[in-house]
């Protein structure tokens, strides 16, 4: 499966609070939106477990930094993302340590409300999955979801797209570059979103994504999902041992790199971490922009910081 989303609404019309639970895999991005357009007068506050992780007040809105959020656990470095207009929060590439409560505050000349967003964020142990066939044989991707009219998937092969699954409309190969390669041979099933591939050839062989977005809770959020299937299509020329032979190496060869990737990774954490130590310490003599260190905001509460995003 490559993510299933599950929800239940806890309370509902309890002052215009609405507390939901929403259920992600790991990688997967989320959007949790305010549903309302942010004017001058109102003041727009997003909570982590308790802790002040956003706000957008008149023009100015400001998202925390690491050790702002979480006590230098980094929990949120360089993924949140907040839209200006809406007060909409994104959070990219979700990880299990992000489960908690998210919490909206929004303040208006009129009004207060609050929406209380329970995450839970569950391993994904297949967002990348290996297949490989003799040619001629055809195969068939399955991204492991049940599509809706509101969803969007998108097929690539090698970064190019291929194939789209758009509401209740679909389109294959729109380009010549497309049609010329697969000449027919792709299939798209609507209700599944899978891709089969008829008449494999070996330059089929490559690297095929699938980009889903689904909005869920009425439009209140919306999750993106990517998987990927590593393909490899075997000249049927050769012998059974030339052909497993080849398939193991394709796994090792997959295996290796993403090792690769995990240490590379590793390394550029650690020295990150040592950057934003020295950073942090030498900063901490000029300024202090701590979030926890703020006045809480409160209705009509005024900033006389410059009117652009700006990182606590």
């Amino acid at each position: 499966m490559l993510r299933f989303i599950l929800i239940s609404v806890s309370s509902l019309l309890a002052n215009d609070v609405i507390t939901a639970r929403v259920t992600v895999t790991e990688g997967d991005s989320v959007t949790i939106y305010t549903n309302v357009t942010t004017t001058q007068q109102d003041e727009i506050l997003w909570y982590f477990n308790d802790i002040r992780i956003a706000v957008i007040t008149g023009d100015l809105s400001r998202i925390c930094t690491d050790v702002q959020c979480n006590e230098d656990t980094e929990r949120f470095r360089d993924r949140l993302k907040l839209e200006k207009q809406t007060g909409s929060l994104t959070i990219t590439d979700i990880n299990t340590t992000d489960t908690g409560l998210y919490q909206l505050k929004i303040f208006s000349s009129s009004s207060i409300s609050e929406k209380t967003f329970s995450v839970t964020v569950l391993d994904s142990p297949d967002k990348v999955k290996t297949i490989s066939v003799k040619e001629g044989e055809s195969v068939t991707f399955n991204p492991g979801v049940m599509t809706t009219p509101i969803d969007v998937m998108r097929w690539y092969f090698n970064d190019s797209l291929i194939a789209e699954i758009t509401g209740d409309q679909s389109k294959i190969c729109s380009d010549v570059q497309c049609k010329e390669r697969f000449r027919d041979r792709l299939t798209l099933d609507h209700q599944t979103g899978s891709l089969t591939i008829t008449d494999t050839r070996t330059t089929d062989s490559g690297e095929y994504k699938v980009l889903i977005i689904s909005h869920i809770l009425q439009n209140s959020v919306s999750v993106t999902s990517l998987k990927t299937f590593i393909f490899t299509v075997i000249d049927s020329g050769l012998s059974s041992a030339a052909v497993a032979g080849i398939c193991a190496g394709v796994v090792l060869l997959f295996v290796t790199a993403a090792a690769g990737v995990i240490y590379y990774h590793k390394r550029l954490q650690a020295g990150q971490n040592n950057i934003t130590a020295q950073t942090s310490y030498q900063a901490g003599h000029l300024q202090d922009f701590s979030l926890r260190s703020d006045p809480e905001m409160s209705p009509g509460g005024k900033e006389t910081e410059d009117a652009s995003e700006t990182s606590l």
